[in-house]
C-alpha cells in the first residue's frame, strides 16, 4: 500500500465518522512564539484547546507537515543514522474538541489499524500502553477492544516526577493535561528490542506508531489537577512509520515515499552504495529544507533561518562525503515535486522559487566551505585530549559559518567530540554584547491582565466617545490618574487603530472637560487597544467617559504609505514573478518599508516598471473595496495571506486597483481611492537578508518633497561643474576619467620611487649565517608599494630575509618576504608573529610573505634591531 494511498485512507476514514477534513498548516506556527516550528498535528488547534478560538468543528483530522530540527524535540543528530527519526515527517491526526473522548477514540484507531476494509493489520502484532493510573482506558483496552492483558503495558511516573511519564503529556508545566495511551507494531523477533517499559525498549522491534492524548485535567501552578469541562482529544501517528508496517519493511527508508528520493540523490551525487547513510541524510534534509522554504522560511544566521541552514550545510556536505564537490542539491527538487507534489500543490507552485533558494546557498556555502575545512583540519590534528575546543567551534559558526552540528558531525567521523559548553559560553557572551548594544523600551503591557474587549470604530470614523474600562500606571492597574502621569488607557470602544500588519499605531487625544490625555501611541494586547501616553491636563479614573480624536492628517499620510504597499506588492509579483511574497513591513505618516523575497538586486529598469505600474492605478483612482468574509471565500476570491500573520474564521478581503490589482487579506486602515495615494516614488532597494530585499517609498506631499530635494541637489552639482542639468552626466563621466588618468600617473611614480628606495636599501642589508638579512624603517609608504620593494629586494638579495615597516602617523605597516630557498628553516610569517607585538601589534601570513601592523612607534628602532638574532636563532 503506497503512503498516498494510506494518507487518503486516513483522512477518508475520519471524514466517515463525522470529522471535517483540514489542510496542513504551515510549518511556521502563527503567532505562537514558544515553538520554532510546528512539531505535531495539533499545534493549529492549540487555541481551540486553550479556549481561546471556537471553529465551526468539533472533530478535524489532518496530514500535519511537521518539522523536529530545533528546540525541544530536535531529532537533527539521529537522522540518516537510524531507521526512523526525521528532521521532516507527517503526522496523521483526529481531534475532538469536546465531543467524544476515550471509547470512540481508541476504537476509531483500531478500528483503522486492524479492520480489512482499512489497514488490515494483525491483532496480535500490536500491543498498548496507558498510563498506570488510567484504569478507564486499561478496561476499553482489556474489555472492549479484548488486548489481551500480557500486550496492555502500564507505564508510570518514569520520568522523575509526578505525572512526568511517557504515557502523560501537558501542553507546558501549567494548563491542559491528561494521560495518553500508545499502540505499537512488533516488527517481529528477529529485529532487537523489547516492549515499551522493558530495558530493551530503545531497540527497533516494538514501534509506536499511534499515540492517542487524552486532554482532560487542567494544571495550576500550583500543581493541582482540576478537571476540564470540556475533555478533547488528540492523536498522532506518524505516516512514514505506519508506511513501513504496511510496505512490509523495517526502515522508513525503505518505503516507497522515500526510494525515489535516495535514487535522485544517488543520480545526483554519482553515489553507488545505495545503503550508505549519506543517501539518506540527503533524502531526509532535501524534504524539511524544501518545505520549510515553501512557507517561508529562507536561510539566514538567526532563528529559523539559521536551523534552515544548518539543515541544507549538512546535506551539502553529505554530499561532498559522496564525491560529489559541485552544486548538486538544487537539482533533487524535481524529484521531491514529483514524489509529494499531489498531496502539497504549494511545493508544485514554489518549485522554481526552492530551487533558486538551494542553489544560491550551495553558492555561498561553497565559498566559505574550504577556507573553514582547511581551519577546521589544522584545529583536528592539533586536538589533544580526543577534544576539539569551544573557541574552535565558536569561530568555525562565527566566521565561516559551520553550523555547531556540522562541526560535530565532522569531529565524530575522527573519533572525537566537541568542547558544547565552551561553545555555549562563547556563544552567551555574544549575545550579551549584541543585547548591550541595543536600546529597549520598557513594555508594561506584557503583564496586563485584562477582562472584555475594546471595540474598533476607526474604519469608519477618526473621532467617538468611549468609556475608561482600565488604567496602567507602570505596570499596574489602578483606579485614577493624576495631572502629569504616563500611563496606558484602555477603552470599551476606540476609534484608534492599534499597530499590527505594518501599520504603526495612531497618536491623538482623549478628552473630556478639564481633561486632555495625548496619545502618542496605540498599541494591542488580546482584544483590548491600549493607548500610551501622557495626562497633560486634569484627573481621570475608571469609567470615566472621553472622547478619543485621532490625529487625521498623521492616519490618512499613513493609510496612503499603506494603501500604496498592497500596490507595490501587486507590481513587484507582476515584474518579478509570482515568488515575491512579504518577509516585512512598516508603514507610518512619512515612508512605507516594504520587505519580500527575492535573490538579486531589482535593476533600475525593473524599479521604474514597478513605479510606472502603482502610479498607474493611483491615476486610474479606482474605489478600495473592503470585504468581511470567511476564509475560503477569501481564497477564491483570490486574497492573498501574509507570511507570519494568524487568521481568524473571519477576514477582512482588501481590493483594490483596476481589475482587483491587488486583493490581500488585510486588517489594516486605508484610502477610500487609490488616487488618494497621490504619487509614489521608491527612495531606495537594498538587501538586508539571504534571500530578502527591502524597498523604501513614499507618497503624497512626502514624494512631492522628496523630488524637490532631488532637484536641488541637481542644480547644487551643475552649480559646481558649470554645466547645465542636461550635460551634468556627460561632465561627471569625464571628470572621472581624469582621475583614472592621474591615479594611475600616480601609482607610476610611486612604483618609481619604490625601485629606486629599493636600490637604496641594499646597502643595509647584513650578513647572517650566509643569509642577507635586512630590517628597515620608511615613511609614508603605501601597502602596495611597499611589497613591491620587498619583492624586488628579495630578488636582488638572492638568499634574503626582508622586514619593512612603514610609518604614517602613529600607524606601522609591517611586510616581511624570504627567499623560497629559505622558506623551509624561516618563515616571514613566524617572523610577523615575532615582530609585531614589540610594537604593541599583530599579524601573519604564509612562510614566504606575511604582512602586519603595529601603534608603538617609538619602540620600532629597537625592535627593528633584533631581527638579525631572531633570523640567526631560526638558522
Amino acid at each position: 500500500m503506497k503512503s498516498a494511498d494510506i494518507r487518503q485512507a486516513f483522512l477518508q476514514f475520519f471524514k466517515s465518522k463525522q470529522h471535517e477534513i483540514v489542510p496542513s498548516s504551515s510549518l511556521v506556527p502563527g503567532n505562537d512564539p514558544t515553538l520554532l516550528f510546528t512539531n505535531a498535528g495539533m499545534v493549529q488547534f492549540k487555541d481551540v484547546f486553550l479556549g481561546e478560538d471556537q471553529r465551526p468543528y468539533n472533530r478535524a483530522t489532518s496530514s500535519q507537515r511537521c518539522v523536529r530540527a530545533g528546540g525541544k524535540h530536535n531529532d537533527l543528530e539521529n537522522v540518516g543514522y537510524t531507521a526512523r527519526h526525521h528532521t521532516f515527517f507527517e503526522m496523521l491526526g483526529n481531534f475532538s474538541f469536546g465531543d467524544y473522548f476515550k471509547k470512540d477514540a481508541i476504537h476509531f484507531a483500531w478500528e483503522f489499524l486492524t479492520s480489512a476494509e482499512w489497514m488490515g493489520i494483525p491483532t496480535e502484532k500490536l500491543s498498548v500502553t496507558v498510563y498506570e493510573e488510567d484504569n478507564e482506558a486499561y478496561e476499553i483496552w482489556r474489555d472492549q477492544i479484548g488486548v489481551p492483558v500480557e500486550r496492555i503495558i502500564r507505564i508510570g511516573d518514569n520520568k522523575g516526577g509526578r505525572y512526568n511519564s511517557d504515557n502523560f503529556w501537558a501542553m507546558g508545566d501549567t494548563g491542559p493535561c491528561g494521560p495518553c495511551t500508545e499502540i505499537f507494531y512488533d516488527h517481529g523477533a528477529e529485529i532487537w528490542g523489547g516492549p515499551p517499559g522493558s530495558p530493551e525498549e530503545d531497540g527497533d522491534r516494538f514501534i509506536e506508531i499511534w499515540n492517542i492524548v487524552f486532554m482532560q485535567f487542567n494544571r495550576s501552578a500550583s500543581g493541582e489537577m482540576a478537571p476540564l469541562p470540556a475533555p478533547s482529544v488528540d492523536t498522532g501517528m506518524g505516516l512514514e512509520r505506519v508506511s513501513a508496517v504496511m510496505q512490509g519493511v523495517h526502515s522508513n527508508y525503505e518505503i516507497d515515499l522515500f526510494q525515489n528520493l535516495l535514487k535522485a540523490v544517488a543520480r545526483e551525487t554519482g553515489a553507488t552504495d545505495m545503503e550508505d547513510k549519506s543517501l539518506r541524510v540527503i533524502a531526509d534534509h532535501l524534504r524539511s529544507c524544501a518545505f520549510l522554504v515553501v512557507d517561508g522560511v529562507l536561510p539566514s544566521n538567526e532563528g529559523r533561518g539559521y536551523v534552515l541552514r544548518r539543515i541544507m550545510r549538512r546535506a551539502i556536505r553529505h554530499g561532498h562525503k559522496l564525491g560529489q564537490p559541485q552544486a548538486f542539491f538544487h537539482k533533487l527538487v524535481p524529484a521531491l515535486v514529483a514524489e509529494m507534489g499531489d498531496a502539497y500543490p504549494e511545493l508544485v507552485k514554489a518549485e522554481e522559487q526552492v530551487a533558486k533558494v538551494f542553489a544560491l546557498e550551495e553558492e555561498q556555502f561553497a565559498k566559505t566551505l574550504e577556507k573553514g575545512m582547511a581551519v577546521l583540519e589544522t584545529a583536528l590534528a592539533e586536538v589533544q585530549e580526543q577534544q576539539l575546543s569551544g573557541a574552535v567551534v565558536f569561530t568555525l559558526y562565527d566566521t565561516y559559518g559551520f553550523p555547531l552540528d556540522l562541526t560535530a558531525d565532522i569531529a565524530r567521523e575522527r573519533g572525537l567530540t566537541i568542547d558544547e559548553a565552551g561553545y555555549d559560553a562563547l556563544m552567551e557572551q555574544q549575545r550579551q554584547q549584541s543585547r548591550a548594544a541595543g536600546h529597549f523600551k520598557v513594555d508594561y503591557s506584557g503583564v496586563i491582565k485584562l477582562e472584555g474587549a475594546t471595540g474598533f470604530l476607526g474604519y469608519d470614523r477618526l473621532t467617538d466617545a468611549g468609556v475608561v474600562t482600565a488604567l496602567i500606571k507602570e505596570g499596574e492597574q489602578v483606579e485614577s490618574l493624576a495631572e502629569g502621569d504616563s500611563a496606558l488607557i484602555v477603552l470599551n470602544h476606540t476609534p484608534f487603530y492599534a499597530e499590527s500588519g505594518g501599520q504603526v499605531g495612531d497618536t491623538g487625544y482623549l478628552r473630556a472637560e478639564g481633561v486632555l490625555f495625548e496619545v502618542t501611541d496605540c498599541t494591542k494586547q488580546g482584544s483590548h487597544h491600549l493607548h500610551h501616553g501622557r495626562l497633560v491636563e486634569g484627573s481621570l479614573s475608571v469609567g470615566d467617559k472621553l472622547m478619543a480624536e485621532v490625529n487625521g492628517n498623521v492616519r490618512g499620510q499613513t493609510a496612503a504609505n499603506h494603501s500604496a504597499t498592497h500596490l507595490l506588492h501587486a507590481a513587484l509579483r507582476t515584474v518579478l514573478g509570482d515568488h515575491v511574497s512579504q518577509k516585512g513591513s512598516l508603514n507610518d505618516s512619512l515612508k512605507l518599508r516594504f520587505d519580500f523575497s527575492h535573490f538579486e538586486p531589482v535593476t533600475k529598469e525593473q524599479l521604474k516598471t514597478i513605479e510606472a505600474m502603482v502610479n498607474e492605478q493611483v491615476r486610474a483612482n479606482t474605489p478600495v473595496n473592503t470585504a468581511v468574509t470567511d476564509m475560503d471565500s477569501a481564497v477564491e476570491m483570490g486574497a492573498m495571506a501574509l507570511f507570519g500573520e494568524k487568521y481568524g474564521d473571519q477576514v477582512r478581503v482588501l481590493s483594490m486597483g483596476r481589475d482587483n490589482f491587488s486583493v490581500e487579506l488585510c486588517g489594516g486602515t486605508h484610502v477610500r481611492h487609490t488616487g488618494d495615494i497621490g504619487l509614489l516614488r521608491i527612495t531606495s532597494e537594498a538587501g538586508v537578508a539571504a534571500g530578502v530585499r527591502r524597498i523604501e517609498a513614499v507618497t503624497g506631499a512626502n514624494a512631492l518633497a522628496f523630488i524637490d530635494e532631488q532637484e536641488t541637489r541637481l542644480q547644487s552639482v551643475c552649480e559646481l561643474l558649470k554645466t547645465g542639468a542636461d550635460k551634468v552626466v556627460d561632465r561627471v563621466s569625464g571628470l572621472r576619467q581624469e582621475l583614472r588618468d592621474l591615479e594611475k600617473q600616480l601609482q607610476e611614480a610611486k612604483a618609481k620611487l619604490a625601485a629606486a628606495g629599493s636600490d637604496d636599501l641594499i646597502n643595509q642589508a647584513q650578513d647572517v649565517a650566509g643569509v642577507q638579512v635586512l630590517a628597515a624603517s620608511l615613511n609614508g609608504v603605501d601597502d602596495k608599494s611597499l611589497g613591491e620593494m620587498v619583492d624586488k629586494l628579495k630578488d636582488k638579495l638572492g638568499q634574503a630575509v626582508v622586514l619593512l615597516a612603514s610609518v604614517e602617523g602613529d600607524k606601522i605597516t609591517l611586510i616581511a618576504g624570504v627567499t623560497k630557498s629559505l622558506s623551509g628553516r624561516v618563515k616571514a610569517g613566524d617572523l610577523i608573529k615575532f615582530f609585531a607585538p614589540l610594537v604593541d601589534g599583530k599579524g601573519g601570513g604564509r612562510p614566504d610573505m606575511a604582512r602586519g601592523g603595529g601603534t608603538n612607534v617609538a619602540a620600532l628602532p629597537g625592535a627593528l634591531a633584533q631581527v638579525n638574532d631572531w633570523v640567526a636563532s631560526q638558522l
